[in-house]
């Protein structure tokens, strides 16, 4: 019988169980649907009620039933796909076996067919050498019976001459030749052997050819699989290979290298090459380098020889944790910013991001969200305002380092660092990223490390740039006695230019002057004419890049002081400028008022 009627009869006898099952259970709910009413509405009551709860019962344990059917139909479907897969290598082998024994039976027949014609040609040669002995000797036979004929016949008409003179002189001559003829002596023997010599045929390359048939061949080269996914760790790998299915084989010797990839080419140097030996077709191999590239390859001994060795595969173990750059994170009451460093010399193949929500009271949520495939070092993730514990993985093809350190993040408000690089190098920065200097030294000019991101004429610093569309919010709290310049500004604005001055930048300024403070709003080098009586000591922006206004106000006071508007092209940094010595403090990652987007 056929391996699919096997398997599709079993199949089918289960699906008609299951049927009948079916049928059973409609038929009960027809009965009790048909049933006369009880004559007591209690009565009737209870019992439905208990009908109903054995219906339940008996439908729970059908579907239960019918679970555990799905299960023994799955593994039976599961066990014959095993048997049709070890029908189909049975069948496989035996017909290489089969070509096998014929090819030495073939074998074994040409080579005794050629023992055969050779013993044939040297019989052959052997009977023609007897047969021309024979001959030569036969035709000796007959000369010598000629001669004796002729010498009797003279003898004879000698002896029968009547002349007796002519008898004294033939009788001498013919005495002689008689004389000389019985002194040859004539050989009687057979000069050749009537037996042929029939050496016993060398067959023992035939002998060798029968017992090859039982000896078990060297083993052909292994074939060692490519890496699969997620089959390694930090410190190991997990390798497979296969073998020819009528290889018989004793064990395995697995060796692997370390792949250096900045060694130079002309190095004298070389890996050290280590060595398992195992019965199995796969192995874990530990105690090695995370992030690394190992070559790897086998070979397969029985009690015949060695096989050649494997092509060289290349596997990896699993990156180190990335290390997320806190100071460069930033956040919003919608989205979060994260960045972060590789912290491998081996390029990796993406990024997973993971994020847990906390409570209130610094509880973690059970439920783990994943951002997977980031191909670059930061992500912008799209988050509920809240409080989130985010972690970084790095995959590559072994699968996926550990966590990263986590940090948290909160979306309640926007959230940025000041970036030290675009800083003008008379400005100062907190420990903490979030207030900034300007001293009374000049510095002298050697001490200017001036690049093409520093500002070089206003002593300024730019914020995180604010990736996120929507509603921003921030305050900057400043003295009285300091000249400033706070607003926003494109990430190409002009390094050597002010705040406010250009077209790239919009900015409220602060100028003390012998009989007033005055305030501006630049953009473009224009500001309109507003005065402010009341100082603002601690000042809100709010920026709104959907409605394109830039706001500015009075915290203390909710007074609102002057709103930009514009359509903004790109997004958008913070920046802050200090005119002359002071100091300021950025506060972030704060609600917005609710009087600051009405």
């Amino acid at each position: 019988m056929d391996l699919y009627e096997i398997r599709g009869g079993r199949l089918g006898v289960i699906a008609e169980e299951a049927e009948l099952q079916e049928l059973s259970r409609e038929s009960t709910a027809m009965d009790n649907v048909g049933s006369p009413p009880s004559p007591t509405g209690a009565e009737d009551g209870s019992d439905g009620e208990e009908d109903a709860f054995k219906e339940g019962e008996t439908e729970g344990e059908i579907i239960l039933i019918r679970d555990q059917l799905q299960e023994k139909v799955a593994e039976m479907e599961s066990f014959a796909g095993h048997l049709e897969e070890i029908f189909l290598t049975v069948e496989e082998n035996f017909g290489r076996q089969e070509q096998h024994l014929e090819q030495h039976y073939n074998d074994v027949l040409q080579t005794l067919s050629q023992r055969q014609d050779e013993s044939a040609a040297r019989l052959e040669e052997e009977k023609k050498s007897k047969l021309e002995a024979l001959y030569g000797q036969l035709l000796a036979c007959g000369q010598a019976l000629d001669a004796s004929k002729e010498l009797i016949e003279t003898a004879q008409e000698v002896y029968r001459s009547q002349d007796k003179r002519l008898f004294l002189k033939t009788v001498m001559p013919t005495i002689k030749r008689i004389e000389e003829f019985a002194k040859d002596e004539v050989d009687l023997t057979l000069s050749t052997c009537l037996e042929f010599n029939t050496p016993l045929a060398d067959l023992s390359d035939v002998k060798t050819m029968m017992d090859s048939i039982n000896v078990v061949p060297a083993p052909s080269a292994p074939v060692i699989n490519p890496q699969m996914p997620n089959s390694a760790t930090q410190t190991s790998l997990r390798v497979c290979w296969s073998l020819f299915s009528d290889d018989t084989v004793e064990y395995y010797e697995l060796y692997y290298r370390p792949v250096l990839e900045d060694t130079p080419a002309d190095s004298a140097f070389t890996p050290q090459v280590s060595k398992v030996t195992l019965k199995e077709t796969h192995c874990t191999v530990a105690d090695l380098l995370p992030n690394a590239q190992y070559e790897l390859w086998v070979m397969a001994t029985n009690t015949t020889g060695i096989s050649p060795a494997s092509e060289k595969a290349l596997y990896m173990t699993v990156p180190s944790p990335p290390v997320i750059k806190q100071r460069e994170c930033s956040s919003c009451p919608e989205a979060a910013l994260i960045r972060w460093e590789s912290g491998n010399t081996n390029p990796v193949d993406s990024y997973t991001v993971e994020l847990r929500e906390m409570g209130a009271d610094g509880t973690e949520s059970s439920i783990t969200e994943s951002i997977v495939a980031v191909p670059t070092c930061q992500c912008l993730i799209q988050l509920q305002p809240g409080r989130y514990l985010i972690s970084v993985r790095a995959v590559n093809i072994g699968g996926p380092s550990d966590r990263s350190e986590p940090i948290t993040i909160t979306t309640t408000g926007t959230f940025f660092y000041l970036l030290e690089d675009t800083a003008h190098p008379c400005l100062s920065i907190s420990e903490d990223g979030f207030t900034i200097f300007y001293g009374d030294e000049e510095l002298p000019i050697s001490a200017m490390a001036l690049d093409d991101n520093t500002f070089t004429r206003c002593v300024a610093v730019l914020g995180d740039l604010i990736p996120v569309r929507g509603r921003h919010y921030w305050e900057v709290e400043v003295d009285d006695g300091t000249e400033f310049r706070i607003g926003v500004a494109y990430e190409d604005t002009e390094r050597n230019s002010y705040l406010g001055a250009n077209s790239t930048s919009w900015c409220m300024r602060h100028i003390l002057s012998p009989s007033r403070h005055k305030y501006e709003f630049l953009h473009n080098g224009w500001s309109p004419d507003l005065r402010i009586t009341v100082n603002p000591v601690r000042i809100g922006v709010a920026l709104d890049y959907d409605r394109g206004t830039l706001s500015f106000f009075n915290v203390n006071l909710e007074q609102h002081l002057h709103t930009f508007h514009c359509h903004f092209r790109n997004y958008v940094h913070p920046c802050f400028s200090l005119d002359n010595p002071g100091a300021l403090t950025v506060h972030n990652g704060i609600e917005a008022p609710e009087y600051t987007f009405i």
